[in-house]
C-alpha cells in the first residue's frame, strides 16, 4: 500500500526575541537614528528555538497516526507544516491525496453571516463544491443541534453553538486524508462524544488521518500507531497501547516494574525489605499496559530478615488521584509468625474490572495490630501501567464509544425477563 504522507528530516526554527523597539514620538526616532549612525545602538540579540528537529515518518493510506506529547513538543507545528500554513526550515513533506484540517475548529467563520451562510463559506474554504455543501447542509444541520438557529447571525451564538457548528461542517468534509488538532478537547460531555463517534467514522471509511490530542483514551481508541515528540524531536513510534502507557510512565516518573538489588538500602525496616514490584500479564512477561478485558498481575518481592510478627503483602491502586481500592493478602499462610527468607506474592486483577487509564500501585508489607496496621514497608507509586479497551465489543463498555465514567468498570451478569402487568 503506497504511503499517503511521507516526512523526511522535517525541522522548524522560531527567532523569538525583540529584534526592534517601537518609537512613538519624534524625539525618540530621532534618537534612535542618532545612535544607529555612531554605531551606539544597542540591539538585543535574538534567540532561536527549534519546535521541530529532524523527525521522519511515513504513513500509509486508510490507517491512523495519533500524534502525542507535552505541550511545546511540537505536535501543532507539525500539522501545520502538513496543512501548509507555515514552511519547515529544513525537510520535507509529501502528501498524496485531498486534504482536510481540524486545526482550529471556527476559523473562518465571519460573524456577520448566518450560520447557513457559514456552512457555505466555511465548507467552500474547506474545498467543498456548492453542490456537495448543498446536499450534506441537512446532516451537518442535524450534527451540530442548532438547526433552529441556521438563519441567525453566528455573533448572536453561544461558544458552544459555534464549536458545534464549525466542528459538523469540517466533520462532513470528505478528504482523503484529515489533519485534526484538539478537537475534543472542546464542547460538553456529550458532544465530545459525539465528535469521538464522527473522528470513528472517518478513520473507519479508510481514510488516511493524523490525530493530535491530549485525550490519551481517544488516541488510543483512534489509532493504531502512536508518535511521540519530545521537545521537537520524535522519540517513540509504534503500537498506541505501548506508546501511551510509556508517554504516562514518563509524565509521572513511575514504570512498570522497580527493584531494589542492593538489600542494606531497600525500603523497609530491620524486619522486611521490599526488593521488587512488578506489573505482570499472565504469561510472565512485564506490562507497560494491560487489555481491559484481561487479567493482570501485582508482583511483589520482599525479603524477611529475622524472625518476627507475621507479615503479609498489601497493595493499593489509585487512578486520577482517586483510590481505587485496597487489598492485603488474608490467606492463612501469613497468619503465622515471619521467618527469615525471600518471598515471591502476586496479587491478580481480573478482567473487565478496572477502569480505562493510567494505575498507579502503592506496595507494602505489613503486620496486623488490631485494628491497626504496621507498615514495614511502605513505597508510593512503586510501579504503574495503563489500562485500555481496544472496543471490540465483548467488554463492559459494548458498542457505546464515550467516556465510561468511574474507577472501575466491572462486567456483571445481569438477568432479564418480560415483566407483565
Amino acid at each position: 500500500m503506497a504511503d499517503a504522507i511521507a516526512v523526511e528530516g522535517l525541522s522548524k526554527r522560531y527567532r523569538i526575541g525583540e529584534l526592534q523597539a517601537a518609537y512613538g514620538t519624534l524625539r525618540e526616532s530621532t534618537s534612535h537614528l542618532a545612535k544607529r549612525l555612531t554605531g551606539r545602538e544597542h540591539r538585543p540579540g535574538a534567540e532561536e528555538i527549534w519546535a521541530l528537529e529532524d523527525v521522519s515518518f511515513a504513513l500509509e493510506e486508510g490507517k491512523a497516526l495519533g500524534v502525542i506529547g507535552r505541550n511545546g513538543a511540537g505536535k501543532s507545528t507539525l500539522l501545520k507544516i502538513l496543512t501548509r500554513i507555515t514552511t519547515p526550515t529544513e525537510g520535507r513533506a509529501e502528501i498524496r491525496g485531498r486534504v482536510g484540517s481540524l486545526l482550529e475548529v471556527g476559523t473562518g467563520f465571519h460573524p456577520e453571516l448566518t450560520g447557513r451562510e457559514n456552512i457555505y463559506l466555511n465548507g467552500a474554504i474547506l474545498g467543498m463544491r456548492r453542490r456537495e455543501i448543498h446536499t450534506k447542509l441537512p446532516e451537518i444541520a442535524e450534527f451540530s443541534g442548532v438547526e433552529k438557529f441556521l438563519d441567525t447571525p453566528v455573533k448572536r451564538y453561544s461558544s458552544g453553538m459555534h464549536v458545534r457548528l464549525a466542528f459538523s461542517v469540517a466533520a462532513h468534509f470528505e478528504p482523503e486524508i484529515m489533519l485534526v488538532d484538539e478537537v475534543l478537547s472542546v464542547g460538553d460531555a456529550e458532544f465530545q462524544a459525539r465528535c469521538l463517534g464522527r473522528m470513528e467514522d472517518i478513520g473507519a471509511g479508510g481514510r488516511t488521518v493524523v490525530f493530535v490530542s491530549h485525550n490519551l483514551q481517544a488516541v488510543a481508541q483512534l489509532c493504531d500507531r502512536v508518535l511521540l515528540l519530545e521537545d521537537g524531536r520524535a522519540v517513540m513510534d509504534g503500537p498506541s497501547s505501548e506508546v501511551v502507557a510509556r508517554y504516562l510512565q514518563t509524565v509521572t516518573g513511575t514504570s512498570s516494574s522497580q527493584t531494589w538489588a542492593d538489600e542494606a538500602t531497600a525500603p523497609g525496616d530491620d524486619l522486611v525489605r521490599l526488593r521488587s514490584v512488578r506489573i505482570t500479564h499472565t504469561d510472565g512477561q512485564t506490562a507497560d499496559f494491560a487489555d481491559v478485558r484481561e487479567a493482570v498481575g501485582i508482583e511483589l518481592r520482599f525479603s524477611v530478615l529475622r524472625e518476627g510478627p507475621a507479615v503479609l503483602p498489601k497493595i493499593k491502586l489509585s487512578s486520577g488521584g482517586q483510590i481505587i481500592f485496597n487489598a492485603m493478602d488474608v490467606d492463612p499462610r501469613w497468619n503465622e509468625p515471619s521467618r527469615p527468607g525471600d518471598y515471591l506474592t502476586t496479587a491478580w486483577i481480573p478482567g473487565n474490572f478496572l477502569n480505562e487509564g493510567l494505575v498507579t500501585v502503592d506496595a507494602a508489607v505489613c503486620s496486623i495490630d488490631s485494628p491497626k496496621l504496621n507498615h514495614h514497608v511502605s513505597v508510593h507509586e512503586a510501579a504503574s501501567f495503563h489500562v485500555q479497551d481496544p472496543l471490540e465489543g465483548d467488554s463492559s463498555r459494548g458498542t457505546f464509544t464515550g467516556q465510561w465514567r468511574g474507577v472501575v468498570r466491572p462486567l456483571l451478569e445481569w438477568t432479564v425477563e418480560e415483566s407483565r402487568p
